[in-house]
């Protein structure tokens, strides 16, 4: 007969034993999962092992973000990458943030070939980030052009005055915090406002001038803003050559020299907004499709509803 005891101390056997292998089974399932992980980015980055070309996406508005410029320095140092593929899908950003992206691109085409491939989309900033490369191609049908600089503000103060509320101001300096959106523009404010657009605007200009190696009166007249086909653009000199990817890797093995054997590899980050569980749920509901920006600052980019 088993006693009380017995049976007590035979459930505490059966008790640690049940922890036991509930504690291995969530261990095993741990390094499954890291097992899991590790295999999958081995192999999304095993060509980044071997000597490749390397293909970055410029996609959506160009803000000039600390981690997208560490990107393109960290491929400008691998002595694996043998040559660039920019892929640029973007109507343009920041005047700032692209003339950053733009600057460390040139430093890592001293470097390593670089060749832009425009998609549906390479205008104002994002053909800032085009003319850093050493070869310009674009579908015939891609918009692209658009040079120029813009800097917009609401003015608000008719709406205010039907509402009945009014904005009082103490500032050191008559041009201190304008234009704002709380009374019409004064003269001054105007001028010196456009001053600033047009000091950012002979920039581009001489941007295009140089990198494109055309007159600055024939950039004159391209400059009006207007946006181009990519068959238009390429009458005018704006590109080099109208194609895709193909034609990119064509031209780093005919003019660079590079082998034919070459894979491409995607070098990309995973975007700030999708590392939390905020960011997840906005993408999966489509917030991120909506094109939100702050447009502070003098901004290049293009858009038919942001002109």
């Amino acid at each position: 007969m088993i006693t009380d005891a017995e049976l007590i101390v035979e459930r505490r056997r059966l008790k640690r034993r049940l922890t036991f292998w509930r504690i291995a089974a969530v261990l095993i399932l741990l390094a499954s999962l890291a097992a899991l992980a590790f295999n999958q980015k081995s192999f999304g980055d095993r060509a980044k092992w071997n000597d490749h070309i390397a293909r970055l996406r410029i996609d959506g508005f160009i803000s000039g973000d600390q981690a997208t410029l560490d990107l393109v320095d960290e491929i400008s140092k691998s002595d694996k990458v043998k040559g660039l593929i920019l892929r640029i899908d973007s109507p343009g950003g920041s005047t700032a943030g692209s003339e950053a992206l733009y600057e460390h691109l040139r430093l890592l085409a001293k470097e390593k070939p670089v060749v832009a491939v425009m998609d549906t989309v390479a205008a104002s900033g994002g053909y800032i980030t085009a003319i850093s490369a050493d070869h310009i191609i674009a579908r015939g049908n891609t918009i692209t052009g658009s040079i120029g600089v813009i800097f917009s503000f609401p003015e608000i103060s008719g709406l205010l005055g039907t509402l009945g509320v009014k904005m009082e101001e103490i500032k050191s300096a008559e041009l201190k915090a304008e234009p704002t959106p709380y009374h019409p523009v004064s003269d001054k404010v105007r001028a010196v406002t456009n001053e600033m657009v047009q000091d950012s605007f002979a920039w581009f200009k001489g941007l295009v001038a140089e990198r494109r190696n055309l007159p600055p009166a024939t950039v004159d007249v391209l400059a009006d803003g207007r946006v181009y086909t990519g068959r238009q653009a390429l009458k005018v000199k704006l590109i080099d050559e109208l194609g895709g990817e193909e034609k990119a890797v064509e031209w780093l093995t005919r003019e660079k020299k590079l082998s034919d054997t070459l894979e491409i590899a995607d070098w990309a980050l995973t975007p700030v907004s999708e590392r939390s569980l905020l960011g997840f749920a906005s993408k999966a509901l489509g917030f991120d499709s909506l094109g939100l920006q702050r447009l502070d600052g003098l901004v290049s980019v293009w858009h038919p509803d942001f002109k």
